[in-house]
Parts: C-alpha cells; sequence; structure tokens
C-alpha cells in the first residue's frame, strides 16, 4: 500500500505506507523532513498540515476532532481540505492518498 506527498517545492513522493501508523509517521520515515511534526503527534501543534488532494473515498476520511480543528483555524494557510497528518491513520482505506504539505506558519 501507498500514498502520495508533494513537498513545498511540488516535487512528489511514493510513499510506501505502514498500515497502523499515521501518515505523519509514515512522511517523516520516509525521510520528508519537510513536515516537522514538533509535538509528535501529540495533538498540540500543527506543524504535520498538510492538505488532502485526493483519496478513494471522502468518506473514509476520520471527521475532525474538536482539538484538530482549533489547532486548523489558527493557521495562516487553512484551506477546506486541512488536515493534520498525525490524525490520519493510514491504512487500506487510505491506501492512494495523496497529500501537499502545507506552507509553514
Amino acid at each position: 500500500m501507498q500514498f502520495f506527498v508533494t513537498t513545498r517545492d511540488g516535487v512528489r513522493h511514493d510513499v510506501e505506507g505502514r498500515e497502523g501508523l499515521s501518515l505523519m509517521q509514515n512522511i517523516r520515515n520516509a525521510g520528508i523532513d519537510e513536515l516537522q511534526a514538533i509535538c509528535g503527534g501529540c495533538l498540540s501543534c500543527a506543524t504535520c498540515h498538510v492538505y488532502v488532494d485526493g483519496v478513494p473515498d471522502v468518506a473514509d476520511l476520520p471527521t475532525k476532532s474538536r482539538d484538530e480543528e482549533d489547532l486548523l483555524d489558527a493557521s495562516d494557510h487553512l484551506e477546506p481540505s486541512s488536515r493534520l497528518a498525525c490524525q490520519l491513520v493510514f491504512g487500506p482505506t487510505l491506501d492512494g492518498i495523496r497529500v501537499t504539505i502545507a506552507p509553514e506558519d
């Protein structure tokens, strides 16, 4: 299973996803350092902000928690497709998802 990450410079990376890990962990494990993930996935920052560009079925994305919404609302780069990569756990339903790393705040 895999997913696709576009970095801020427009380069697309094909990432072999490890099931059960968040997109954030998979992205960092793939060596894409642009995704800072300062809090390590504790949902206390927004440095793993990504835009979901495509997913096989949007209904497969988990609903944003209130905490995730609050952190994203503080971003200067909030878009309707904004998500925190630490809140999206990779598995079969996210196979093929496409994300772009959001600009830094």
